[in-house]
């Protein structure tokens, strides 16, 4: 099953995105800013990144830079509010970019095709969804 990072300096959306990930099929792990999401991705066993950018003290932009530094392989997805960041050239080396809405279906579709590309299981059983 793979392990998703969850970071986000947000209590509501950790939790609300570690239980929906968590019923799609997914382990999940939470941190709330760019510095513990360092830590816990230097730890290993880590299958993807879900990171909000923007964070008091080190953005998402700049964790994602030191997340890619400790492992380049490892896909991250841009997970905010904001849309603009979008045309950052700096986030540019995510696997994707998502925009925050209170529909997960986005997300979780983004999810399961970042993994798909790894070789990854889907755990997900409405992910990818099957064509008929």
């Amino acid at each position: 099953m793979p392990k998703i990072l969850v970071v986000d300096d947000d209590d509501n959306q950790r939790l609300l995105y570690r239980q929906e990930l968590e019923l799609a099929g997914y382990e999940v792990e939470t941190a709330a800013s760019g510095p513990q999401a360092i830590e816990r991705v230097g730890q290993g066993g880590i299958d993807l990144v879900l990171l909000d950018i923007a964070m008091p003290g080190m953005d998402g932009v700049e964790a994602l830079g030191r997340i890619l530094d400790l492992n380049r392989e490892l896909p991250v997805i841009l997970n905010t509010a904001y849309s603009s960041y979008k045309e950052d050239f700096m986030t540019w080396a995510a696997e994707a970019y998502v925009t925050k809405s209170g529909d997960l279906s986005e997300l979780r579709a983004t999810i399961s095709e970042v993994l798909a590309k790894r070789g990854l299981p889907c755990p997900d059983p409405d992910y990818p969804p099957t064509k008929e």
